[in-house]
């Protein structure tokens, strides 16, 4: 009786751990007890994600997620090398809002990283972004060079394709429900305000 009840106990414990660091890879912020969750699978090589962040992620932020209202969840959807290596970059940045404003600096420098075909060059343009929110180079190579973090990540986008059948980026779910309307914060906060 005492072997099986240390048993269950590990087996317990071996679950939470698996299931917090799985958890733990989501770019979360925002309440956990919030009455809306937004979850935006999204591309950093994709314009269209980056204006939905530039356009409504800030205002949500502002508006919602800061006052407790919601909760944003950025999902890595990387449509190319370059998308994954950049989730890879914000990744290697422990800090949540850090994580947050590194995030924000690849999408508005998109323009200037995201450019040709030379992953190399594009590691090199996304490191120099890397410096400025306290990543060392040394860091982000070794990050970079992690299989485990790509496999993380790739995994993640299966699995979203699996649940939510992606077919493009952004796709944003909010409560479970795939939102389709215009990308544009007047619309999409109305939307909020309907699930509140």
């Amino acid at each position: 009786m005492i072997e099986i009840n240390k048993l269950l106990k590990l087996s317990f414990i071996i679950f939470c751990i698996f299931f917090v660091r799985a958890e733990s890879k989501i770019l979360s912020i925002g309440d956990s007890n919030a009455k809306v969750t937004v979850k935006v699978f999204s591309s950093l090589t994709c314009p269209h994600c980056a204006n939905f962040h530039t356009n409504i992620f800030n205002n949500l932020k502002k508006e919602y997620i800061d006052k407790g209202l919601v909760k944003f969840e950025h999902h890595a959807f990387p449509l190319d090398l370059a998308a994954l290596n950049a989730e890879v970059v914000v990744r290697c940045q422990t800090d949540i809002n850090k994580k947050f404003k590194l995030l924000e600096k690849i999408y508005e420098k998109q323009k200037s990283w995201a450019i040709g075909s030379d992953i190399n060059k594009i590691n090199e343009l996304l490191k120099k972004i890397g410096l400025d929110y306290d990543l060392t180079e040394e860091k982000m190579e070794a990050c970079l060079k992690d299989e485990n973090a790509q496999d993380e990540i790739l995994n993640q986008r299966i699995e979203a394709q699996k649940i939510y059948n992606i077919d493009s980026t952004p796709t944003v779910i909010v409560n479970d429900k795939k939102y389709s309307g215009k990308v544009n914060y007047k619309t999409f906060k109305k939307f909020i305000e309907k699930n509140l």
